[in-house]
């Protein structure tokens, strides 16, 4: 069961859930992607490509008994994600979105940002919260986010992603609708909406609502890993 977190996250935003999950029989793999450890010379230069190789590494090093895996994709994660699923869908038996989504051929995640771009900061929560919901964190929580969170690397941010095939759109998928309820992914996906038109081409879906924020691993968490357990697959 990998679980990978956003931008600006390593596997330190899990330790709720892992934890949770352990309580529940499970055996969490958090993982910190290239570009997102802070002890990484070379961070700000790695690409979706060295990030998604990352995830096929370790779906690769998992325990048999644990293959087809889970993979949670929280947020930002979806990029690489998407491209393993692309790559490898026999990999994945179970893919749980988590405020986030799969994304479409060619997404740049900052279009037009620089292409030299050397790294994004986390913002100020003012900023971020008008971005992405704050709700249910508390200054506990603000305070690690800002202590531990890692410059997003550039090339992570203004490079497309690359996809090609369409098995990824088999995997059995479930998306945990924390900061948008679910009704509202759906009306948007038939709608045509492009943020998530790859939704409506999923073939084998469905929908978990866990309303609050945009980071339910520290707002939720207990519900968080009860979802995650749920969905068939140890």
């Amino acid at each position: 069961m990998l679980l990978i977190a956003g931008h600006w996250l390593g596997a330190w935003a899990w330790d709720a859930v892992a934890d949770a999950l352990r309580t529940l029989g499970r055996r969490p793999l958090p993982l910190t992607l290239p570009g997102l450890d802070p002890h990484d010379p070379q961070r700000a230069s790695r690409t979706l490509e060295d990030q998604a190789s990352a995830i096929v590494l370790a779906l690769l090093d998992a325990d048999a008994a644990q293959r087809p895996a889970v993979v949670v994709a929280h947020s930002g994660a979806n990029a690489p994600v998407s491209m393993v699923l692309d790559r490898r869908p026999d990999l994945v038996g179970h893919v749980v979105w988590v405020d986030s989504g799969p994304v479409a051929p060619g997404t740049v995640f900052l279009p037009d940002a620089p292409s030299d771009l050397a790294e994004l900061p986390l913002p100020d929560f003012e900023t971020l919260g008008g971005q992405a919901s704050l709700d249910g964190l508390t200054p506990a929580d603000l305070d690690r986010f800002r202590r531990c969170a890692v410059p997003e690397p550039g090339p992570v941010l203004t490079r497309p992603v690359p996809l090609t095939g369409d098995g990824r759109r088999d995997v059995p998928t479930t998306l945990v609708c924390c900061s948008i309820p679910s009704a509202q992914v759906v009306d948007a996906a038939r709608g045509g909406h492009p943020m998530f038109a790859e939704v409506a081409a999923l073939r084998q879906v469905g929908f978990v609502d866990l309303p609050t924020g945009h980071w339910p691993m520290w707002s939720r968490p207990t519900d968080l890993a009860a979802v995650i357990a749920g969905v068939g697959l140890a």
